[in-house]
């Protein structure tokens, strides 16, 4: 997708129609991510997969550099997974007076977005980002977009083998760091 590069580039040069012209390219596959995203939420939340990605292009267009297709939906992740983020720290502060309950997963992919448990998985991710950075971003893209193992790989530039290890180890350190907690 040679365009989405240029587009980019363009856009973040301050040429409002090259961002005007990059969300029809990129819309079909953002929003795909935020339906996955969205299907994981619990029943009841107030976004929906349209909104997300609405709210994450928002953020995403603007003032920031891509270098390339891969980095704009790594930034795409991340950007749900904030949205997502505080949209739990909302519905927890107005639940429960914001009191933040710690509660241990058998495993990443269960989770099924509570926001105690989205808190959780997003302070565990902090951590590990400061850890193994390479680990944490693999972690946003198949948790929070919503990619599978070769997407992921593909969007990181490595192997799907490589993918799969590096996903094997972020689940382990990650079930053990919710564990703790």
């Amino acid at each position: 997708m040679p365009d989405v590069t240029r587009l980019l580039g363009a856009a973040q040069a301050g040429d409002r129609k090259a961002a005007a012209d990059l969300l029809p390219l990129v819309y079909d596959e953002l929003r795909k991510l935020a339906a996955a995203r969205m299907a994981a939420e619990a029943p009841g939340h107030t976004l929906d997969a349209t909104a997300l990605v609405h709210e994450a292009y928002l953020r995403l267009v603007g003032d920031q550099y891509f270098d390339g297709r891969r980095h704009f939906f790594a930034a795409a992740a991340e950007a749900m997974r904030r949205i997502l983020v505080e949209s739990a720290r909302r519905r927890k502060a107005a639940k429960r007076g914001g009191q933040a309950e710690r509660v241990p997963l058998a495993e990443v992919e269960s989770v099924d977005r509570q926001p105690d448990e989205l808190l959780a998985v997003d302070e565990a991710l902090d951590e590990l980002a400061r850890v193994d950075p390479e680990a944490a971003t693999l972690v946003k893209l198949r948790f929070f977009a919503g990619l599978t193992a070769t997407d992921a790989a593909a969007a990181m530039g490595m192997s799907v083998r490589s993918a799969h290890d590096l996903w094997t180890y972020s689940r382990t350190w990650l079930h053990r760091h919710l564990s703790r907690l």
